[in-house]
């Protein structure tokens, strides 16, 4: 079956999650995607995230690197060598897309800028990601996830009102920036099909977590007023929140209207909604619940989702056999295109593993040139 985005190459100069999410996520409906590293500063996620293969950390051995990098090929090229930058102006000129996750301004002082790169190949999109956008007064700030969720607001609004504000999960806002960037890349593809010109998208990660901030922003813009923790409460919702239910287990309760509210004591009548909901497990009351009329979900542990027959039912976990860390779970698409359904193809690549398939095969070096530049040290 032909894939979505077969024949599009996609180089990715890039660590950690913003960047190579991007690539993954286009990478899984076809596109060929390099992901590019050197041996003096591999992905950070190989060396500076658990978890690892049995606890050990190691170059290979990096469930966070082998998650957000399935389906690609790897490669290692040093740029700070000429002979590197060389082989990787050579790639941009025969890609459609370079992804970049640096800082900014890093990328162009490696001589790989967009203004530079588009006189080789005028067709190229080129995305840069990074925190604050490529301008600006921080534009140089660095930061993770936990920095930007704070600076975006959302801290301000999470936990209890008058407690302190409370870091999310992880690196939230990356993942609100790659899948806009995604959908900028076929953006840009798009009008390239029309028009014949490439493009150079600018995205900001903190930008892009404000959208989750829609309803406060607007309150404060228009009314002046400055949203504030308030828990599990909702303003809209008669009940709203997280109970403990049999087991040890817990459940995400909320009513929207009366009518729902009638149906909720009908059904747990004559006890109170925490006594009935105590006689339970999350599971058992949220059957019942939904029966009912009743927004209710169990909270899922990250073992449950392993067994949650609805993400089996959409093949969400794909296994594939990693080298080093073995049989291992991959995220596959979380949308299906009817006619071209996206997969997860192989594991995540060993550093440097696919060297000669991408310089020798996609670029066209003879055994001799790629010996060469071997010898000068290109691939370090």
């Amino acid at each position: 079956m032909t894939r979505a985005l077969q024949g599009i190459r996609i180089l990715e100069f890039g660590g950690y999650a913003a960047g190579p999410h991007i690539g993954k996520m286009l990478a899984n409906f076809g596109a060929t995607v390099v992901h590019v590293e050197s041996r003096a500063r591999p992905d950070g996620f190989r060396l500076q995230y658990p978890p690892y293969k049995d606890g050990k950390p190691g170059l290979e051995r990096s469930g966070c690197f082998a998650f957000f990098n399935d389906s690609k090929l790897g490669v290692t090229l040093d740029v700070k060598n000429p002979r590197g930058l060389e082989l990787a102006r050579r790639l941009v000129a025969r890609c459609d897309v370079l992804v970049e996750n640096m800082r900014p301004g890093v990328i162009a002082r490696m001589g790989l800028g967009y203004e530079s790169l588009k006189k080789d190949n005028p067709r190229l999109v080129m995305l840069s990601t990074c925190n604050m956008g490529q301008t600006g007064p921080r534009a140089d700030t660095p930061g993770f996830g936990s920095q930007l969720t704070a600076l975006a607001g959302m801290c301000h609004l999470t936990g209890e009102p008058g407690g302190p504000p409370m870091l999310l999960y992880g690196p939230y806002i990356d993942f609100i920036a790659s899948t806009l960037g995604a959908a900028a890349v076929l953006a840009a593809l798009e009008r390239r099909h029309a028009s014949g010109e490439g493009a150079y998208i600018d995205i900001s990660q903190y930008e892009s977590g404000l959208m989750f901030l829609a309803g406060e922003l607007l309150e404060y813009h228009t009314a002046g007023k400055i949203a504030e923790r308030a828990g599990n409460r909702d303003p809209e919702a008669v009940l709203h929140g997280v109970y403990r239910c049999a087991g040890g287990t817990w459940i995400a309760l909320s009513c929207w209207s009366e009518d729902e509210c009638r149906r909720l004591e009908a059904l747990v009548q004559p006890k109170s909604v925490d006594d009935w909901l105590a006689e339970r497990s999350a599971e058992a009351a949220a059957q019942m619940l939904q029966a009912a009329g009743v927004h209710a979900h169990p909270v899922e542990s990250v073992a449950d989702l392993f067994g949650d027959p609805q993400l089996a039912a959409r093949a969400q976990w794909q296994g594939k056999v990693h080298p080093v860390i073995g049989a291992h779970s991959y995220c596959g698409p979380p949308f299906i295109l009817s006619e071209t359904p996206g997969e997860v193809t192989k594991a995540a690549p060993m550093l440097g593993a696919d060297n000669e398939a991408v310089f020798r095969g996609l670029l066209g070096l003879s055994a001799e040139e790629y010996a060469a530049y071997d010898a000068a040290g290109a691939f370090a």
